[in-house]
């Protein structure tokens, strides 16, 4: 029979259909401590407990792979994402509850496959296991529950591991945010929502906090892999403090302005920046495309042909539509008149509060242009300032 977990009649629905939500590494490393803290102060071996999640979810959690042991115990629980693709899913998150002499108190820190802080901005200190705040301070009410049900008064410790946690961690944004030897025990409500862009917003979000951190006003920022493949290759602009914004552009401007940033450069292949000189600001293409229409309008204004434009409108790519503008001669005036209205509507979400640019390439052609405010912010980036 199937585990019923509580989250059975939980679902979003997304492009006409139901999604399922799942839970959180938070809510797993939360309840393995608190099975583990039971069967510790019990003496007995308990095959599931329940935890309330932030989110006013009630979980029935299933314990796995206990070991018991004199003064500790050791099980974990399986990550359920649901139809959220993430990469933790179907994980064992280990805790490890041993006593501790001393008052009353409860220790929580990371072990195997937990990542440590190894540069400032995050929500832990340097050093610090990956646990962030809303997961430790679940695991700190597990532990006191345990211990309440318990009568006991002493000193718990709940060490946090995830044995394949440094493989999976290779997937995810540690390794850029200077998170070493594992993944982050996240979650602020405790529950996965499927296909969540707020996740990697927040991703953004907490790899920009560690950047301006570090002291870095003017930012650099690319959209994708392209993007930083291209900086790392045909620009003069140190490549570690790149930080990436995937399709959230007008996002990632609205948190540098709320975050004190003085500036960002981005750089980007034409596919996703020709979006942005028609003002569109999320870049996915199911929020918007316009990609051929936008080129076309700016062909037009350089004097293109009704041909040419046609062709350009029948085009499934910006690179194919990039050939049919230079056979037809129009190619560096159409990208100068491109890379005005980019900065035009960079500067028109921002409201003028901070210096934007872009230097945007396509794969065949190379680099395409500059925005007017891009030189400035090259020079302020390469000279560090601040």
């Amino acid at each position: 029979m199937e585990h019923k977990t509580g989250l059975e009649d939980f679902y979003v629905i997304k492009n006409n259909k139901k999604l399922r939500m799942g839970y959180t590494t938070g809510s797993c490393a939360a309840g393995a401590a608190k099975g583990a803290a039971e069967m510790l102060l019990s003496g007995s071996i308990i095959r599931e407990i329940s935890l309330m999640t932030p989110k006013g979810i009630l979980l029935h959690l299933e314990m796995h792979d206990i070991t018991m042991e004199a003064n500790s115990v050791t099980c974990a629980v399986r990550k359920q994402a649901g139809d959220d693709p993430d990469t933790t899913d179907g994980v064992l998150v280990y805790a490890k509850v041993e006593r501790i002499s001393g008052k009353r108190a409860w220790i929580v820190d990371g072990g195997i496959g937990v990542g440590r802080v190894t540069k400032p901005g995050l929500s832990q200190k340097v050093g610090e296991a990956a646990i962030n705040p809303v997961p430790r301070s679940m695991i700190c009410r597990a532990l006191e529950e345990a211990a309440d049900r318990y009568q006991y008064e002493g000193n718990l410790k709940a060490t946090i591991f995830v044995p394949d946690g440094e493989k999976i961690a290779a997937k995810t944004f540690n390794p850029r945010l200077g998170i070493k030897g594992g993944i982050s025990i996240l979650g602020t409500s405790g529950i996965v929502e499927p296909m969540s862009e707020k996740a990697l917003v927040d991703s953004i979000r907490v790899e920009m906090t560690q950047h301006l951190a570090q002291g870095e006003k003017y930012l650099l920022v690319t959209p994708g892999n392209y993007g930083a493949d291209y900086l790392r290759a045909h620009m003069d602009l140190p490549f570690e403090k790149n930080m990436k914004c995937s399709n959230y552009v007008g996002e990632t401007i609205d948190m540098a302005i709320n975050m004190g940033a003085k500036g960002i450069l981005f750089i980007s292949h034409i596919g996703k920046f020709i979006k942005v000189a028609a003002g569109i600001m999320n870049t996915h293409s199911h929020n918007a495309d316009a990609r051929m229409e936008t080129l076309c309008a700016a062909a037009i204004r350089c004097g293109c042909t009704l041909e040419c434009a046609r062709e350009v409108l029948d085009c499934n790519t910006t690179d194919e539509a990039l050939q049919v503008l230079d056979s037809n001669h129009i190619l560096k005036k159409t990208m100068e008149e491109i890379m005005r209205q980019i900065q035009f509507y960079l500067d028109h979400h921002s409201y003028h509060q901070i210096l934007l640019g872009a230097v945007v390439f396509s794969n065949e052609y190379g680099y395409l242009g500059q925005t007017a405010d891009a030189g400035e912010l090259i020079n302020k980036i390469s000279k560090g300032e601040k």
